[in-house]
């Protein structure tokens, strides 16, 4: 007889990824279409509306030209403020080249937040041709100032190895430094360090004071680990009910592995009683998201009918998404053979339509479900 594979998520080893601020995020235009808005707006007041949209455009071009003229200038701060106007595309079309020109003016007269920028076009390739030993160049300059995002920045470069040499301890002496400072991103790398032991002995009672530290300023990554932490019974007495408040906090930020590992939280009633529309609510969401545990354990769900009808073009949507995603040859396993088993239970025409919701099936941004 053939057996329905099983995962269990004990724990949700998440990459490290620290944005912190950064000025190539593209974001919306500060000027909007008013074309959409004559719809709603009877007609007398469409005129005053682009009248007021037209003033705000020519006082947002006037900025912009007073700006660029103290830069030209030579003003530090109006050279990086220009340099994040350009990478942001506020009040000037986007131009990451233009960015990076004016952030280096700034960056050579020692403004710290223009190298800490400068660093990170470099780190991405934006605007310039990525260079990473350049931009560790950059946070350095700004880390040796005591700028704390370019600490952390530069840690993250040690602990990859990248435009440095690898070096564990020399990322905990940055994380360190920006930590100190109440930086909740250091913090929560600082406690990564400890609970794995890279470049400073092992130790969980520390990692879960920095990841608490990070946790209580409501950073989701660092919630997600301090919940590990209380669910594994590291660096604290094992406490299901503890890990679940955290989990909950860092998903309800939308944070896909807090949402996965409240599912499962649901899903086997650790800390809660056991509620499978509870644990598929919030898989759900984090499958959304392309988390490939959560979307195995959907379609395990919909293949047992476990707090929705039994499904098996759904089941096997899900695990073959789940078998695609997952980054664990065993996971990927696991997934293949159950979306095979449940394959033989569909008509042809039913396993062509699941494998075409799969192929056009997307992931989304926080929130959404199935």
């Amino acid at each position: 007889m053939k057996r329905l594979f099983l995962v269990v998520i004990t724990a949700m080893v998440l990459i490290l990824g620290l944005a912190g601020m950064t000025a190539c995020t593209k974001q919306e235009p500060r000027l909007k279409d008013v074309s959409e808005q004559k719809k709603e707006m009877a007609p007398d007041r469409v005129g005053a509306k682009i009248a007021q949209d037209q003033t705000q455009a020519q006082e947002e071009t006037d900025e912009v030209k007073r700006l660029k003229l103290t830069a030209e200038q030579g003003d530090a701060d109006a050279q990086f403020n220009l340099g994040g106007m350009y990478a942001e595309g506020q009040g000037v079309p986007q131009d990451y080249a233009e960015a990076a020109k004016w952030y280096q003016l700034a960056a050579e007269q020692g403004h710290a937040w223009a190298q800490a920028y400068l660093g990170l076009m470099y780190y991405f390739g934006k605007g310039v041709a990525q260079d990473y030993a350049e931009a560790a160049k950059w946070y350095r300059l700004a880390a040796q100032q005591g700028h704390a995002w370019a600490q952390v920045r530069l840690g993250l470069m040690y602990g990859q190895g990248r435009g440095v040499p690898q070096g564990y301890a020399e990322a905990v002496k940055w994380y360190r430094k920006a930590a100190d400072q109440g930086d909740a991103g250091a913090q929560a790398s600082l406690g990564f360090m400890y609970a794995l032991g890279q470049g400073i002995p092992q130790d969980y009672a520390e990692a879960v004071k920095w990841y608490r530290l990070a946790a209580q300023q409501g950073h989701a990554w660092a919630q997600v680990r301090l919940g590990l932490m209380y669910g594994q019974g590291r660096g604290v007495p094992q406490d299901y009910s503890e890990a679940l408040k955290w989990f909950r906090r860092a998903a309800d930020q939308g944070d896909a592995g807090a949402q996965a590992s409240l599912g499962f939280m649901y899903w086997l009633g650790r800390g809660v009683p056991q509620g499978y529309a509870e644990a598929l609510k919030w898989f759900r969401l984090a499958a959304a998201q392309g988390i490939a545990e959560a979307q195995f354990n959907l379609g395990v769900m919909y293949h047992q009918g476990q707090g929705v009808p039994q499904d098996y073009q759904l089941a096997y949507m899900w695990y073959n998404l789940a078998a695609a995603r997952a980054t664990d040859k065993e996971a990927r396993e696991m997934a293949a053979k159950n979306r095979d088993l449940v394959a033989e239970k569909l008509t042809p025409a039913q396993l062509a339509e699941a494998q075409k919701w799969a192929r056009e099936w997307k992931p989304k941004a926080a929130g959404g479900t199935k």
